[in-house]
């Protein structure tokens, strides 16, 4: 039973890691690191189209990694919680000790498929 259960753990983790492993859904979540945004804010900030941004803030919304702030006729979204851009920051430290390896990687395609 306790093997089912961290399987179930397992998968869960994997599918949050999901939402970071997107480039659009990462560029929107670095770009939210700095404060609460609009829509038109990032894309500006991304160069993504407004419709993949409204798209994948959609997803990231429904995981729980963004929350949108209603503002008048607009609507701000922010990092739902501190800790998504600490691990964020993490990611950063992380990659600037094995960045060589991550870039010779040849089991990863640049889309996060295997």
């Amino acid at each position: 039973m306790l093997t089912v259960a961290r399987a179930q753990g397992v998968s869960l983790t994997a599918k949050l890691f999901r939402g970071f492993s997107d480039p659009s859904r990462l560029s929107i979540l670095e770009v939210l690191r700095q404060g609460s945004l609009t829509v038109t804010e990032i894309v500006k900030a991304t160069g993504l189209s407004q419709p993949n941004v409204s798209n994948h803030l959609g997803c990231l919304r429904d995981c729980g990694l963004v929350s949108p702030e209603p503002e008048g006729r607009y609507t701000r979204y922010r990092l739902s919680d501190r800790r998504v851009a600490a691990l964020l920051r993490l990611a950063d430290g992380l990659l600037a000790d094995v960045a060589k390896g991550v870039y010779e990687c040849t089991r990863y395609t640049g889309s996060g498929e295997r």
